[in-house]
Order: C-alpha cells, then structure tokens, then sequence
C-alpha cells in the first residue's frame, strides 16, 4: 500500500477548510502542520477540531519540507492567487477554497504557472464534492434515467451572520463579489452534469438589497448561462432566514428530456430530516432517494492525483473554465440597489 499522501493547511481564514482538511483525512490522508497569519476568528473552532496538527511560524518550514507535497488554501480570497502561486513554484500541489482567484488578471498568471511548474490547482467546489445527493445525481444522469439534461436550476442562498463576519468580506475587490465567490458552485455543476466544457454568459446581474451600510457587499445576484441545447439559471444570496436550522436551503434542479430532478442538499424544509434528499421523476419512476450515504469522490482522486500526476478528481482545464466563467459573470454584471460604484 502507498504511504499516505501528506498536507499542511495555509490559511484559516475561512471555516471552510474545515471540510477541505477532513476530507483529505477521510481519504486516508495525513494532516501534517498548519500556518495562517494572525488570529483569524475560524482558528479556535479548528484548533479545537484538529487538536494534534502543529502550527507553524514560517511559511518556509512548509516550503521547505519535500515529504509534503499537497497545501490547501483558505487565506482571504484576494491572497489566494499569490500563495498558490508561491506554492506550485516550491513544488506544492493546490486546493483551493472557492475563489480560486478574485480577477482575470491574477487567473492568467495561474494558468502561466501552472504550465510553468506542473503542479495541480484544483478547487474545492464544495457544493458538489461534499454534497452526497450530488454524487447520486450525477450517477442517475449518466445511466440516462432522465435522457439529455436541458437546464438547470441551481439556487445558492447563505446566511450572513454578519457580527462574524471579518472586514475583508464585505469588500468587493478583497472577496471577489457574489457571482466571482459563490457562482462558481453552480457553474461547476451545469458544465459537470451536461457534459458540457464551457458556456456563455447571457445575463448577469448582482445587487445590494439589505446592506445599504456595507456599500460594497452584493447580497444577491444572478446570471444565466447557455451552451448548446443547454441552459442554465443561478441565483445566489446572502437572505437565509434566522429559523432555518443550517446556513441555506440549498437546491439543485435538472431538467432533462425524460424527467427532472431536485436535490434538498441541506435541509428538506418542514419535511425529512437530515441532509441529502433527492427526488426523481420519470415517465415510470416518483420517488424519493435518501442519498446521504454516497461516496464523495473528489478527495481520494485528488490524492491519487498527487501521487499519479493524474487529473481524475477535477481536470485542470475545468477548474480555469469554472472560474474564468464566475469571474466575466462578475465583470460585467448589472448592478442594482445600494451598491457603490
């Protein structure tokens, strides 16, 4: 059996890498050391769930240590580009939080470095690769249970939770506006699920409805992508409810041209309990499907990736596709309410 493959973890900023490090673990993976700068409010809860992992002082002590040959990053997002790119040129392989990178600009010098050095930059979509239903889904559209997918719908709302929330957040040039952050979830989802290897941006709006204090926060977009036959429709916000019992009712539909599918990913609201509801309809099958069980793959194919210099996880070119799609839908967005120019 091969040794498992070791990470470090840079940047706690973002309590996603939560998830992104228990996922590498849950793949038989080894949590090596950890560094972030400062106290980001994020440490005391990891610290507390990773108690045996080491800080460490220097970024050089991770640079400089060949055993370690994957970093995962959660640093702010307009610092994400210039430390993976540090990292990928002292040999390191990447994931990413979402964003990758918060303008074209920094995703150019990415795709340079990465022909440059060879190394992976992956992202954790997280609303696929940590979502059970999704695998499910995924599995029922390729058998063709619901024939060629047409649109989908993806519905991305979070709760804000504002008093956490650190200063860099509400700044559109430091956490890359909504459609730049959280759209890549969905764009990730209709390229995966059509089959399809890019788009076109057909309408693209995002706005300020409820934070006229934060001038520069956007708490609501949306956009709209065609390629080919296919369609897609996404929107995204900052409103969930203080009732709801998670941080979003999250909802992915895909319509195909022999029956549909919805996902509760999160919550099946005054409904089931748990996480990971799927309901399918096809010309001879009305059901429910408890999907919470399903296999998440991406972390054990990231890992063999590393080791095989492979790309079965999230090929390369999707990743860049992804973002570089979430950030045009940023650029050119429609801007609406309190937003400052």
């Amino acid at each position: 059996m091969a040794d498992p493959v070791r990470f470090a973890a840079l940047g706690l900023d973002h309590r996603h890498m939560f998830g992104m490090a228990q996922g590498m673990i849950d793949a038989g993976c080894e949590f090596v050391s950890f560094w972030t700068e400062g106290e980001p409010q994020p440490l005391a809860g990891f610290t507390k769930r990773f108690p045996d992992v080491p800080r460490e002082d220097e970024l050089s002590a991770i640079w400089n240590d060949p055993t370690i040959p994957l970093v995962l990053i959660a640093c702010p997002p307009d610092q994400r580009a210039d430390l993976a790119i540090q990292a990928m040129r002292n040999g390191k392989d990447v994931m990413l939080d979402k964003p990758g990178c918060v303008t074209l600009a920094e995703l150019k010098r990415i795709r340079e470095v990465v022909a440059e050095t060879g190394r992976i930059w992956s992202i954790d979509f997280s609303e696929r690769f940590e979502v059970p239903a999704v695998t499910k889904a995924a599995a029922l559209v390729r058998e063709g249970v619901i024939g060629t997918v047409l649109q989908t719908v993806g519905l991305g709302p979070h709760r804000l939770n504002k008093h956490m929330r650190p200063d860099w957040f509400f700044e559109e040039k430091q956490y890359g506006g909504i459609l730049g952050d959280i759209a890549s979830h969905q764009i990730d989802q209709f390229l995966f699920l059509t089959g399809k290897e890019t788009a076109e941006i057909r309408h693209a709006a995002v706005g300020n409805f409820g934070n006229p204090d934060n001038p520069r926060f956007q708490d609501f977009g949306e956009l709209n992508l065609v390629s080919g036959n296919a369609q897609a429709y996404i929107r995204l916000d900052w409103f969930t409810p203080d009732a709801l019992p998670n941080w979003g009712d999250g909802r992915l539909f895909i319509l195909g041209t022999q029956g549909y599918i919805e996902l509760r990913k999160y919550v099946d609201v005054c409904g089931r309990d748990g996480t990971d509801h799927l309901y399918l309809v096809t010309n001879d099958r009305c059901e429910y499907i408890d999907c919470h069980e399903e296999e998440l793959p991406y972390f054990r194919l990231l890992a063999e990736d590393v080791r095989n210099r492979t790309e079965t996880a999230c090929p390369q070119k999707h990743a860049f596709i992804v973002t570089e799609l979430a950030l045009k839908g940023q650029e050119m967005a429609e801007r609406r309410g309190y937003l400052a120019d």
